[in-house]
């Protein structure tokens, strides 16, 4: 925005100018107050521009400030002065200025101005003392100067360094010092900073010191020892110089002398060093870590189970050496073959867990540092009982018995420990009919003679100690079917017939009794009868009854003659004996008084003893007149 109005200005400015005459007759630039201004001071530069115009006012025109040939300020004016103020003069603000004027299409530039403004403080620099060679046990001064300006407002922090580590610090001051006595690991690279919020210098330099004597060196016998062996200690310094010696563990001092030996104990484990001293100068050897190891006690195996293991349950195995030195590394055995190992830190129990599935002996094997082979415990036997599994039931021979056969179930397992109860089901009754405990893995039922009340299915179940308290492994359903035998069949056929034919003599016994009555009655019926009346009360004329003789009749309307039969029959009809009777009958549609005949034939035939007796009646009827 202040870009385009600047232009649009210039522009509006270039348009009055070429209305009017004009001409750039210098242009300088002044500092305030001064070329050279201390760090924090307010800078002023103005660039002065004399323009000549026939306009009566004062053209418009534009002023521009350069640093290094880069654009810091513009500004559009009539005035012949304009200036870019720099608050709190810094070190970056040092440069070569330079200012601008454009108008229309003339413009015109100062020559360079070199602006400096200080510095708050110097590059800091060093002074080492003693100078030239420095040998260890001189005194060694590292002094870090720095010239700080009076008007320099900003916290000042002077540091020395040796390598990354700061070994001296200085606030609010023109120096920093490092005094130590002077030592071969003192030699090395030395670095001083000074800092403020916003500015920091630095300089270097190396500082180099002569050993005096080696560093001295512990020797031992061995770095780990079993308790009750000699424990030897030497400190030796190269080159044999005449020094002061002292052995010691950690910070307690053993021996004054180069040499120290004792009987190892446990609580001599620990690190060990040594020192040498000429003069001032004392150093120490490196520090050599020495293990005396106590024997391991004979290691005790137990478990946590509270009662039996029940195959594929976890297990936790411990093993435990009261004494011995840490660490400590157990070796669980399972059936005499390493299975885990595990180390541990202390005296405590080392745990191990494991899922048997089957009867285990477990032992353990520990050792540590010391020499001696590793110790074994005692052996653990661990008693895994399995639950029931896969429960079958069978039959022995086959699924279809005999009556009266033996008949025998068996439940089994493929696995469980005994002892098992086995139950046997029938189906649909809640209760078992039989139950056997044993310490096998299969359990009969037996039946000496089957009948048809064991048919059906049959399942049975199986259970232990190790099983669910709830619900207890079941088998399949065995289908079992009782037939009779052969010959039970044959005297059942037997009887069958027999009661068969006893009922069809019996039936025709009773056959022949009652033909025999049915004989007598045509007899009883052949016997003159007593005249029948119509309804007018007339007296029925009696049947003309003739025995032994064969007769016929015509069939003729109103012929009653009887005619004899065929006389040429077959013989087996040749006893047949007739009886005919004459009956009145009163026909409805006959009048009052008007009388009608009939004649009725009984046929009689005597049947040869051997054959069955065939009788019939036949009745014929015929009208008076017709």
């Amino acid at each position: 925005m202040l870009l385009a109005l600047g232009l649009t200005l210039v522009l509006y400015a270039s348009l009055q100018a070429e209305e009017n005459s004009f001409t750039i007759n210098s242009i300088h630039m002044e500092s305030l107050p001064s070329w050279e201004v201390m760090n924090g001071q307010q800078l002023t530069l103005e660039c002065l521009v004399d323009i000549s115009t026939t306009s009566k006012s004062r053209s418009q025109h534009r002023v521009l400030f350069y640093k290094d040939d880069a654009m810091v300020y513009n500004v559009t004016s009539r005035e012949h002065t304009e200036s870019y103020v720099i608050p709190q003069a810094r070190v970056f603000h040092s440069g070569k200025y330079k200012c601008t004027v454009m108008l229309n299409n003339k413009e015109k530039t100062t020559i360079e101005y070199e602006v400096k403004v200080h510095e708050s403080f110097s590059t800091p620099k060093f002074e080492i003392k003693p100078p030239g060679m420095i040998i260890e046990g001189d005194q060694l001064h590292i002094r870090c100067i720095v010239q700080v300006t009076h008007l320099v407002q900003e916290f000042t922090e002077i540091i020395i360094q040796k390598d990354k580590a700061i070994v001296a610090t200085s606030k609010q001051s023109s120096e920093a010092v490092y005094s130590v006595m002077a030592m071969v690991e003192y030699s090395g690279h030395y670095t001083c900073k000074v800092e403020s919020n916003r500015i920091s210098k630095a300089s270097s330099i190396m500082v180099n010191i002569t050993e005096l004597f080696p560093k001295p060196k512990l020797e031992f016998s061995s770095s780990r020892l079993d308790q009750g062996e000699l424990l030897d200690l030497s400190c030796s310094v190269s080159g044999t110089p005449v020094a002061n010696f002292t052995i010691q563990k950690e910070e307690t001092v053993l021996s004054q002398y180069q040499n120290f030996s004792k009987i190892a104990e446990e609580s001599d484990s620990g690190e060990y060093s040594c020192t040498a001293g000429i003069g001032k100068v004392v150093k120490r050897s490196g520090l050599v870590p020495i293990q005396v190891c106590e024997m391991l006690s004979k290691p005790s195996i137990f478990h946590d189970a509270k009662s039996e293991i029940i195959k594929g349950h976890a297990i936790g195995i411990s093993c435990q050496s009261e004494n011995g030195t840490a660490p400590i590394t157990y070796h669980l055995m399972k059936a005499k073959s390493d299975f885990q190992t595990l180390e541990v830190t202390s005296n405590d129990p080392a745990t191990f867990t494991d899922k048997p599935t089957r009867d285990m002996e477990y032992q353990c094997r520990a050792d540590n540092c010391h020499s001696h082979p590793a110790v074994f415990s005692e052996i653990l036997r661990v008693r895994v009982i399995a639950p029931v599994d896969e429960v079958v039931i069978s039959i022995l021979s086959s699924n279809e018995v005999q009556s009266g056969s033996e008949m025998v179930l068996r439940c089994s397992v493929k696995e469980g420990t005994s002892p098992i109860t086995f139950q046997f089901y029938k189906e649909k009754e809640d209760r078992p009919f039989h139950q056997a405990v044993v310490n096998d893995t299969q359990a009969f039922w037996h039946n000496k003679q089957a009948s048809k009340k064991q048919e059906g299915q049959y399942y049975c179940t199986a259970s232990n100690r190790a099983s669910s308290m709830r619900t207890s492994p079941r088998s399949s359903t065995l289908a079992v079917r009782v037939f009779l035998a052969p010959w039970k069949k044959g005297l059942i056929a037997v009887v069958v017939i027999g009661v068969v034919i006893a009922t069809l003599i019996v039936a025709a016994k009773c056959y022949f009794l009652r033909k025999a009555k049915a004989k007598q009655k045509p007899v009883e019926m052949s016997r003159p009868a007593a005249p029948l009346l119509n309804s007018n009360s007339e007296k029925i004329s009696e049947p003309s009854v003739e025995a032994n003789s064969h007769y016929g009749y015509d069939d003729v309307s109103g012929n009653d003659a009887v005619k004899p039969i065929n006389q040429n029959k077959d013989p087996q009809n040749m006893d047949v004996e007739y009886t005919e009777v004459e009956v009145s009958s009163l026909e409805p549609h006959q009048a009052l008084g008007t009388r009608a005949t009939e004649t009725v034939y009984s046929e009689i035939r005597k049947v040869d003893p051997n054959l069955m007796e065939n009788r019939y009646s036949r009745t014929e009827g015929s009208l008076n007149g017709t």
